[in-house]
Formats: structure tokens, sequence, C-alpha cells
């Protein structure tokens, strides 16, 4: 199931066209497929970050709606990534071949921010960037998301509230 989630958001954010989804729906989808990626170790994961955010930056029709796009990918990102940690990174070999796949490396980023996209269609800016300033690669990001991960388990493991619904459930399924 959650394999197939992940390709239909392969599928969703790099084969719809701009008349499909709205920004903030694309941005979601990058966002999504960039956690499942970085928490696979997909070996292409730098070159999506850097893709996906030039993408996000270029079609942003505004600041404002620039702004709500980051947030709305960097949710998603976190809310993949935690989720596929979630469900012990299952099915990461295939989640890898498909991330490395994906179209989006057929795009070609230009200097100023202009994207040349794989079905030839071009994305200029709304303002000219240096699209190198765009994403710095950083080595401990796949540990510091799962340092925050576990921080968010063991928070929730102390919880006495958690606790009282977990030996309530294991009495339940003890038939007590």
């Amino acid at each position: 199931m959650k394999k197939s989630v992940l390709f239909a958001f392969l599928l969703f954010a790099f084969n719809a066209t701009a008349k499909d989804v709205s920004y903030v729906e694309e941005v979601q989808s990058l966002g999504a497929v960039a956690g499942q990626g970085l928490a696979c170790n997909a070996s292409k994961y730098d070159s999506f970050e850097l893709l996906a955010r030039a993408i996000m930056v270029s079609k942003a029709p505004s600041d404002a709606a620039q702004a709500e796009g980051m947030k709305a990918y960097n949710e998603y990102k976190a809310t993949a990534f935690i989720s596929k940690m979630r469900d012990g990174l299952a099915d990461c070999k295939a989640i890898n071949q498909a991330f490395d796949k994906q179209s989006i490396f057929r795009a070609t980023l230009y200097g100023d921010g202009t994207i040349k996209m794989p079905d030839g269609k071009i994305i200029t800016p709304r303002k000219p960037y240096d699209a190198t300033l765009i994403y710095q690669k950083d080595p401990e990001m796949r540990q510091k998301y799962i340092d925050y991960y576990q921080k968010k388990m063991d928070k929730m493991h102390a919880d006495p509230a958690y606790q009282k619904a977990l030996r309530e459930r294991m009495a339940q399924d003890n038939g007590f």
C-alpha cells in the first residue's frame, strides 16, 4: 500500500501539468517524494532536492506563495520521512529504484533559475536568482531527521496518556 502511495506521488508530481494541480499541491507532492527519498537514503536525493527547490522558487507566483509553498514542502517532507521510519523503511529498495528513475532528473536548471522541464516546457522565475544558492548539500541531513524522529518517539513513549493507552490495548489484546 505505502509503495503505491509513493508511486502515485511520483506520477502526480512529475507527470501532471500546471493546469492539473495548484502550486501548493505540486510542492506538497515534491515534499512527500523528498521525505521518502531522504528516509530511504536515495542516491539521487541531493539532485532531487536541488531541482525540487528550484521548481518551488521558479514556479512561485509571489513571495507569499513561495513562503506558503516552502512551508507545505517541508511539512510533507517531514511527514513522509516519519511515515517511512515508522514502517521500518519498508520497500526502500523499490522506492529508491523508482526515485532514481523520475523524470525530474531530466530537467535542466540554468544559473538564473530558469528550468527546462523534461517535456520541453520552460519555467522562468518571476525574478532571476542564483540557482547554486538554493540548496547546499548537508551530509548530516538524514541523521538530523532520524534524531528528530527519535526525539518525537521518545517524547510520545514517555507520555503517561500513551502509556495508559498502550496498557489498555495490551490488556484488550490479551483478553483481560
